[in-house]
């Protein structure tokens, strides 16, 4: 069949206009491809992360100390997929986070542990870092946990993937305010 971009294109699912680089929480599932099982097992009924699993979970931790402006909040690594709550933090240093920061909804403080503000790195020195976005928060995810994964196939004896690890996108959702964040935390837990 012969190429058409009428027909052959594909979609953005992101919100057309949204800048995924300002102040806000979101509600992110990536899936492996084919939706493979590769992270675990589910028995009785609570997720059992192999040592694939404990490397997705390593790596998605690890987004906050490589970016100053992410907070990590509720997050769950399923067989196949993974579901997580990121908070980016675009404000000045100490200034609180936002979900979806508007006239009529206050700056909401996201349930977390211990994070890096903007403006900070893991030592605690001073840095300046230019403003990124949700894409490239997973990209790097995705990418980090892709190569550790194909060094566990070659070194540990993982189950080897179809291809790629992950599908080729995401989705993702804007939470906007405090409710819808104790309903999506509640669905991830």
């Amino acid at each position: 069949m012969k190429y058409d971009p009428e027909q052959h294109h594909r979609r953005s699912i992101r919100l057309k206009g949204y800048d995924y680089s300002h102040t806000g929480a979101y509600f992110v599932t990536i899936c492996t491809q084919s939706r493979e099982y590769m992270f675990g097992e589910i028995a009785d009924g609570d997720m059992v992360l192999n040592d694939a699993g404990q490397m997705i979970e390593k790596w998605w931790n690890k987004l906050s100390q490589k970016y100053g402006d992410v907070w990590i909040d509720t997050y769950v690594v399923m067989p196949n997929h993974f579901h997580g709550i990121i908070t980016i933090t675009t404000n000045t240093v100490g200034a609180n986070p936002c979900i979806r920061p508007d006239e009529t909804n206050p700056c909401i403080r996201p349930n977390t542990g211990d994070h890096v503000t903007r403006g900070e790195n893991i030592t605690g020195e001073n840095m300046v870092s230019p403003l990124q976005g949700l894409g490239i928060y997973i990209s790097w995810f995705k990418r980090m946990s892709t190569n550790e994964y194909i060094r566990g196939v070659k070194q540990r004896g993982w189950s080897p993937f179809p291809g790629k690890l992950w599908q080729r996108n995401y989705y993702d959702h804007i939470i906007r305010n405090e409710s819808e964040l104790e309903r999506i935390r509640e669905y991830i837990v």
